[in-house]
């Protein structure tokens, strides 16, 4: 009988295979936007009187008027009379833009809080109610600055000493408490709690038992990075967010001393101070810009985000209230805590009207940078 003819075995269909996507250039990280309006965008800008912000505006032309950018309207600045509120604003609105500042996660919105020169009382020596140390630059502190080598750490130094042939990072706050710095002491104070805020607020005036004022200002940093003792306190649910102001803080450490060096070792970093002359009690301390700090019309920003020394337009509001707080300021210094782009720290001046409005400042805020009008 014959056999069927063999029918064709199928083969299996090819499958394509599969090719790998095209590679992506990676994500650029979104960047602090300045976007140009005009001086009707500004809220209260008529109703301030920019008289009181011209000598912090002459100031920052000290220094920003060597840039390109800002040469020839600070060259024009020298020109108009600084007791003539029009000839201020025509100047302003004539040479200026406002730029709004947007965030890079686009909030139009940031942090408003503020800070103050203290008063401390202290000594030359150690004895009787100074028992607490401000303290000089370490001999032993290194400065590593990389930015010859890396570009982009331009602005960033790393701080450390020397452990045999290896760079360590420096010693902490708790650290620097547990050490032996004899020989490194500036000043010795009546306080260690107000020594501690001396730090947050980078300069402040020590009344010594000679009778003499002086001023201590900031001299350089531990390097480890700046963190809040008051979001610490409100982590642990020792406080709320309202009662962590300046006084809410202090009042805590007073109902818990034996508390209160494990409070203050939250905050790793630690400010090493210089002292200074004070020939003249109502000129303000100098800031980052290397230029004397104006009460209600100089702030800290971080200028990473924002250049040094310009003018900007702040629109918040008093502390714990809705009563506005609009004027122009010069950005003329830093602090450890402030970073963001829309992060503003008010300068109130000295005094115990100061140390009350800074203690309680916590708003929210709007920042316009004011620049140069382009030529045509």
């Amino acid at each position: 009988m014959p056999q069927p003819a063999p029918q064709p075995v199928p083969q299996p269909v090819p499958q394509p295979v599969p090719q790998p996507e095209p590679a992506q250039p990676p994500a650029q990280p979104a960047k602090t936007a300045f976007v140009p309006g005009t001086f009707a965008d500004l809220p209260g800008w008529s109703r301030d009187d920019l008289r009181a912000a011209w000598p912090a505006f002459q100031s920052s032309c000290s220094v920003i008027g060597k840039r390109a950018d800002w040469k020839e309207a600070c060259s024009i600045a020298r020109t108009v009379n600084a007791g003539d509120e029009r000839a201020v604003r025509l100047f302003f609105e004539t040479f200026l833009v406002p730029h709004r500042v947007i965030a890079p996660d686009g909030s139009d919105s940031g942090l408003v809080t503020g800070y103050y020169e203290p008063l401390l009382r202290g000594a030359r020596k150690q004895g009787g109610p100074y028992q607490t140390p401000l303290y000089k630059v370490p001999d032993d502190m290194l400065t590593i600055d990389l930015a010859g080598v890396y570009p982009e750490l331009k602005g960033k130094r790393l701080r450390g000493r020397l452990q045999g042939r290896k760079v360590v990072p420096y010693a902490s706050r708790e650290e620097i408490a547990r050490a032996d710095f004899s020989g490194k002491e500036l000043l010795w104070v009546d306080d260690p709690v107000e020594a501690f805020f001396l730090e947050v607020q980078g300069s402040g005036r020590v009344q010594l038992d000679s009778g003499e004022t002086v001023r201590v200002a900031y001299a350089d940093q531990n390097g480890h990075p700046y963190k809040s003792i008051g979001k610490w306190l409100i982590e642990q649910g020792e406080l709320t967010s309202e009662q962590a102001s300046a006084q809410g803080i202090k009042a805590w450490i007073a109902g818990h001393p034996t508390r209160r060096q494990e409070l203050l070792n939250v905050n790793p970093s630690y400010v090493f101070f210089k002292e200074e002359k004070l020939p003249d009690p109502n000129v303000g301390p100098k800031g980052s810009l290397g230029v004397p700090l104006t009460p209600q019309r100089s702030v800290a920003v971080d200028t990473t985000q924002i250049p040094s020394g310009v003018p900007l337009y702040l629109s918040t509001t008093h502390a714990a209230s809705e009563i506005p707080l609009q004027r122009l300021v010069m950005a003329q210094d830093t602090g450890g805590a402030i970073r963001g782009a829309i992060r503003v720290d008010f300068f109130f001046g000295f005094g115990t009207e100061a140390a009350e409005n800074a203690g309680r400042m916590k708003q929210r805020g709007q920042v316009w940078v004011l620049l140069p009008r382009p030529t045509r």
